[in-house]
């Protein structure tokens, strides 16, 4: 009925509709994981070109490393929406947006070790596992993994991604000043509708296409990174 209120966000992520089932418990199920097989599986992956998708100079850890950048690179601290623990990438809009394009490759690619370990890891643990994993590959020690990232099944209804019709369109909608980009809608975080934070090449918020990305500092050879303990 015209204008009625849609509930369906009132139920999403039901138990019940689970094709785990409504008793599955990741966390628990995620301990029976043979994960030294799993970690030589993911590597075996990295050099394994395919024909119908070759790897970039015979690696997909660039790939790879983009797909767990890119799933992680949702998150806003805004309300804490989006991130890589539930897997979301693999649905709309999110698995639409140009900014994840070719994305579905790398996931396709991941479908042999998915499917051989089950429901033993999860989506979410598998694709930034997979960003680990190329890192590794490729010579950086890293700091290890901790898994528990719980699927979800179906889009998620209850994010708001920004009221564009229009990927990429510098948006009036976004900010309330399309001069002062600290005006951005709250609790948007990304310059525009489908990408994960600040497009370097195009404008932002003004419908001027000449206009350059306000937010976007090209680095300099003299700057200097300095390592710190993280915070409490």
């Amino acid at each position: 009925m015209a204008g009625s209120l849609n509930l369906d966000i009132l139920h999403q992520h039901d138990r019940k509709t689970s094709p785990m089932g409504e008793d599955f418990d990741y966390r628990e199920a995620v301990k029976n994981l043979d994960f030294d097989a799993l970690k030589k599986d993911m590597q075996a992956l990295m050099t394994d070109s395919q024909e119908w998708w070759p790897a970039d100079w015979g690696h997909y850890g660039g790939l790879m490393i983009r797909m767990a950048w890119h799933a992680a690179g949702t998150y806003r601290i805004a309300d804490g929406r989006g991130g890589g623990g539930t897997g979301n990438q693999r649905f709309a809009p999110i698995n639409s947006w140009p900014d994840n394009a070719s994305l579905d490759k790398s996931r396709r690619l991941l479908w042999p070790i998915k499917k051989k370990y089950g429901n033993k890891v999860s989506w979410a643990d598998l694709m930034i596992l997979a960003g680990n994993e190329a890192y590794e590959s490729m010579g950086l020690k890293t700091f290890g993994f901790s898994f528990g990232r719980e699927d979800i099944w179906h889009p998620e209804k209850d994010i708001y991604w920004g009221a564009e019709k229009e990927w990429l369109a510098p948006s009036d909608e976004r900010y309330g000043d399309v001069g002062k980009p600290d005006t951005m809608e709250n609790p948007l975080a990304a310059v525009q509708m489908g990408l994960i934070y600040v497009n370097p090449e195009a404008s932002t918020a003004s419908r001027t296409r000449s206009r350059p990305a306000s937010r976007y500092v090209k680095p300099s050879p003299a700057w200097q990174w300095t390592m710190r303990k993280p915070r409490p």
